[in-house]
């Protein structure tokens, strides 16, 4: 009988497989990672602009957006009788920001109104609580509506409705855009 000694592998090369396939894996999923990454893109907005994201107050932001579904409602007033709505029209339906309500007063309590400069027809809603929210003017175009805010307690209009005018007088233009984050930054 013949005794065979066998010695053990060392784990020293062992150890040295396990961490280099480690390394492997790692450098495999950060190259699918960074294939798949998009750069952030960052859209700067102009002088006279707000972003309806970081520029406004909770309130403010409630009320941009029922302005946004509200115009929804109100080419459909066009299309089917011809004429955009009246405040009052859409309180009656029950949209915000037009009906007087809890939110509403939460939000500001704005008193809309619907005026005409030149051949231009837009909605004024005036804020009874500037601590919470400022002055909102809505201004229907053909296939989008352009909404302004005035944070003054003194709202001057112009007296033609273009977009120089409205500089001019002191409104600042809300604007959504969406970049890679989706949480609400805030600025210090």
């Amino acid at each position: 009988m013949t005794a065979q000694v066998i010695r053990p592998a060392g784990a020293g090369h062992e150890t040295l497989w396990v961490l280099l396939l480690c390394l492997l894996i790692l450098l495999g999923a950060s190259g699918v990672v960074l294939s798949h990454a998009k750069a952030d893109i960052e859209r700067d907005i102009a002088s006279y602009q707000l972003d309806a994201r970081m520029d406004l107050t909770a309130a403010e932001q409630g009320v941009h957006t029922d302005l946004g579904v509200a115009f929804e409602e109100m080419q459909w007033y066009l299309t089917e009788q011809g004429q955009l709505p009246s405040p009052a029209e859409m309180a009656t339906e029950g949209f915000p920001p037009f009906i007087d309500d809890a939110s509403a007063s939460n939000r500001g309590g704005h008193q809309w109104h619907r005026l005409q400069l030149g051949s231009e027809i837009f909605y004024l809603g005036q804020s009874r609580a500037h601590d919470i929210a400022g002055t909102f003017l809505l201004w229907p175009q053909a296939s989008e509506a352009e909404i302004w805010l005035t944070r003054d307690s003194d709202i001057n209009l112009p007296t033609t409705l273009t977009t120089d005018q409205l500089i001019a007088a002191g409104w600042r233009q809300v604007v959504a855009h969406f970049d890679a984050g989706v949480t609400r930054q805030h600025r210090h």
